[in-house]
């Protein structure tokens, strides 16, 4: 089978491509809160500039039209795979500098912007690639493929990094994660110039004023939409609770006991947080998806806002009992991810529509 028979499958590029998308927005969400933990950083100052590290993947709407005017979206699921193995690898080699909380997250914000442009463009592949039943037999690829990268960036990785704090330090250990999402991304980009299709014709410019008014025109007819406002709204205010939790969660699970934590390591998140917790959000999503099917989705939303809200309760449960077994610990969590799950199928169907 040669290299274009190969590339008529989605199923050669469809689950890598995903597995690509996931794997930066958990290392910029998740895992860098962990590491600047271990680095000494303060709590507050974690929260607030990993927070902000998480701005391009909610404006990046703004930007979106622009790749729609210079080269295919396959270019720029490449060029995007590359820099961020760059970078990565930058990160990595910044750890040990002093004054490399600075650095760190300058290079982080880059690693979001570009990884927020990666998504628009596999996005674009996936929808201008595939027909309507092709994109709804692959659909199920793209969640798993992008929990597997969650799994690997937030369970695996986050366990191999409290394994190898105990062999080389601490600064090693997160050099080499760090290092190891940066030869992924390169072992993806080089798949990727192999294996993807060109995902779509660009719709050429040939001035900046064209192109500014292009951008422009696409801008206010988004705006322009009948409640738009309101739906806005809606999406912000369904994942309220939750974003408040992604930061402090992963604080909270390591900080010591007498400080209000559980004093849990890197290798315990790794497993229970990273690892079950992610699974158990691949059963609650096929969970609500069945749900939606059910009911439809106009009569579903109230039932799974309250699933997706309520369980975030168990965090103030674990914050009261503090319990010292991993296994109740664990239970709780995926008490959490289940609704979360079921939950966000909810704002992702509201969002297609």
């Amino acid at each position: 089978m040669n290299g274009r028979e190969r590339n008529d499958s989605p199923a050669w590029w469809v689950p890598t491509l995903y597995f690509s998308e996931g794997l930066p927005y958990v290392a910029a969400a998740t895992v860098s809160v962990l590491m600047y933990k271990d680095l000494g950083i303060h709590n507050a100052q974690i929260a607030f500039f990993t927070t902000l590290m998480m701005w391009p993947w909610s404006l990046k709407p703004l930007w979106s039209p622009l790749l729609e005017m210079f080269k295919t979206k396959k270019h720029f699921v490449i060029a995007t795979q590359f820099i961020g193995g760059v970078f990565f690898g930058l990160l990595a080699l910044s750890l040990p500098l002093d004054g490399f909380f600075q650095y760190s997250l300058v290079l982080f914000a880059i690693i979001a912007f570009n990884s927020a442009t990666h998504d628009i463009a596999a996005d674009g592949v996936y929808i201008n690639t595939l027909n309507h039943q092709q994109q709804a037999k692959y659909v199920g690829w793209q969640g798993a493929s992008y929990n597997i990268a969650k799994v690997l960036s937030q369970g695996g990785l986050v366990w191999l990094a409290g394994y190898l704090t105990k062999q080389v330090g601490i600064t090693r250990a997160w050099m080499i994660v760090m290092g190891l999402f940066s030869a992924i991304l390169f072992i993806m980009s080089g798949y990727h110039l192999k294996m993807l299709p060109i995902g779509g014709a660009t719709n050429h410019v040939h001035s900046a004023r064209e192109a500014f008014n292009t951008f422009g025109d696409v801008i206010n007819s988004f705006f322009r939409k009948k409640y738009i406002a309101w739906g806005i709204l809606f999406i912000i205010l369904f994942r309220f609770a939750e974003g408040q939790l992604v930061k402090i969660v992963p604080l909270f699970l390591k900080d010591a006991r007498e400080l209000g934590g559980l004093g849990l390591g890197n290798q315990e998140i790794g497993l229970a947080y990273g690892v079950f917790g992610a699974a158990s959000f691949v059963l609650g999503s096929i969970l609500g998806g069945y749900f939606v099917k059910w009911r439809g989705l106009k009569n579903s939303l109230l039932w799974l806002a309250v699933v997706f809200n309520i369980p975030d309760a168990v965090y103030a449960v674990l914050a009261f009992t503090q319990p010292e077994h991993l296994g109740v610990i664990a239970a709780l969590i995926v008490c959490e991810w289940l609704g979360y799950g079921f939950g966000f199928v909810g704002v992702i169907l509201f969002m297609m529509q």
